[in-house]
């Protein structure tokens, strides 16, 4: 047994065992539901927060462009991961996580308390740092599947299961709260993390001059970074934009398809539909990680999108009774996509500016935070009864589309990270 656990699992390393590359999908796992649970909660949350603050959507949508600001500055949370290793900046992304989640429950009495958590917590989702241990430390034939598997593990549907649980009994702010509980046993997990033997060799290449030092991709960024940054950045920009608006379906569904439905009951519906979305965002991921791990980034990439723009498109469409089933197809296809921004820009950038690249795509994406809600905002108050919302929506995910026809990207699958890095 003990020998079967010592197998080579990558040509890049040999001292990775095969029960710490299963830690390590486990632990980036918990990583990555505390991220999807605070970045979908809201799309159940919604509701008692307009009640609460006693706002409208698209004043709500208005303040949360001015909140979301910030998120430009994501770069300097990525670039922790090539300045102080990937280790200590995955304990900083999970405190700032959950103990604003924690802040939620006990420090917001006014809209704007609850708002300065809320976007410390979206601040700490958008970095999907938790992409980069498991990218390093995955074979070349696998790092689609293992990272796609991570990111499912992420969606284990908390954000249908928990709140008719917690609400009756705790209120709604403990929608957030829960996840200051799940921050506990993931801390403990992090003491066995090793820092990656990619990021330990690129240090010793730093202290033997063979590499620059550098902060935050100052003078180490070229211009073959920089077109693969631009390039994820408007892909990412307008997936990020599509889950912004996503996240009013469930306002969508028991405000404006189903409002005869009293608040409890309409909880319980919407809880329904929305376990069905995110189970169907699990095999949605699955698939699209082993998709590209067997015809491609590319091809896998253009699937999704154009599943997820016919999908969107058709949910203000159809008759309230087919909504439910329109939004498993949608949950498949917002995944599928999805699977592509997790796997390939972690891989697409060279190991000694990794995170600091991530961090530059993500600050640059982060322009769908402000976009999003401000487009929310106009579509909510021009379209009230949101047909035009949805078909918006389809309409965005035509652009990565065009993007990658122009752009032509380079093909990465079954390649390890140092091949890519040469022959980008």
């Amino acid at each position: 047994m003990e020998s079967e656990e010592k197998k080579q699992i990558g040509s890049f390393n040999n001292e990775r065992t095969r029960r710490y590359i299963i830690y390590l999908i486990l632990f980036m796992g918990m990583i990555a539901i505390m991220d999807q649970y605070l970045s979908i909660i809201k799309i159940t949350s919604i509701d008692y927060i307009l009640r609460e603050y006693a706002i409208t959507e698209s004043q709500f949508s208005w303040w949360e462009a001015i909140y979301f600001i910030p998120t430009f500055f994501i770069f300097l949370l990525n670039g922790l991961t090539d300045i102080i290793g990937r280790k200590f900046s995955i304990l900083v992304l999970i405190l700032l996580m959950g103990i604003p989640s924690l802040c939620i429950v006990f420090f917001t009495p006014s809209l704007h308390l609850f708002m300065i958590f809320y976007a410390i917590t979206i601040f700490a989702t958008v970095s999907n740092m938790w992409a980069i241990p498991i990218s390093e430390e995955s074979p070349a034939l696998k790092r689609g599947k293992f990272v796609s598997i991570v990111y499912v593990i992420g969606l284990l549907p908390l954000t249908a299961i928990l709140p008719p649980l917690v609400v009756p009994h705790l209120g709604w702010r403990w929608m957030y709260g829960v996840m200051f509980l799940l921050m506990i046993p993931t801390l403990i997990l992090w003491f066995f993390m090793k820092e990656t033997k990619r990021y330990e060799d690129i240090k010793e290449e730093r202290k033997l001059g063979l590499k620059k030092k550098h902060m935050f991709g100052l003078g180490v960024i070229n211009k073959t970074d920089l077109r693969y940054i631009i390039f994820s950045a408007v892909i990412w920009m307008c997936w990020l934009i599509v889950q912004l608006l996503t996240l009013w379906a469930g306002h969508y569904f028991t405000t404006i398809l189903f409002p005869e439905l009293p608040a409890s009951v309409a909880l319980t519906r919407w809880s329904m539909v929305l376990l069905s979305f995110i189970i169907s965002m699990m095999v949605g991921g699955i698939s699209g990680g082993w998709m590209m791990d067997k015809i491609g980034r590319k091809t896998g990439l253009l699937v999704g999108c154009f599943g997820l723009a016919i999908s969107l498109a058709v949910m203000g469409l159809v008759p309230r009774i087919l909504f439910a089933s329109v939004t498993v197809f949608t949950g498949f296809f917002i995944s599928f996509s999805y699977s592509w921004i997790v796997v390939y820009i972690p891989e697409i950038f060279p190991t000694e500016r990794r995170g600091t690249c991530m961090g530059w795509t993500t600050t640059v994406a982060r322009v769908s935070y402000i976009l999003g809600p401000v487009i929310a905002a106009i579509l909510l108050g021009a379209f009230p009864s949101m047909e035009w919302f949805w078909l918006t929506a389809g309409l965005i995910m035509i652009i990565p589309i065009v993007v990658v026809f122009l752009f032509h990207p380079y093909e990465t699958k079954t390649k390890e990270l140092e091949e890519i890095e040469v022959n980008r």
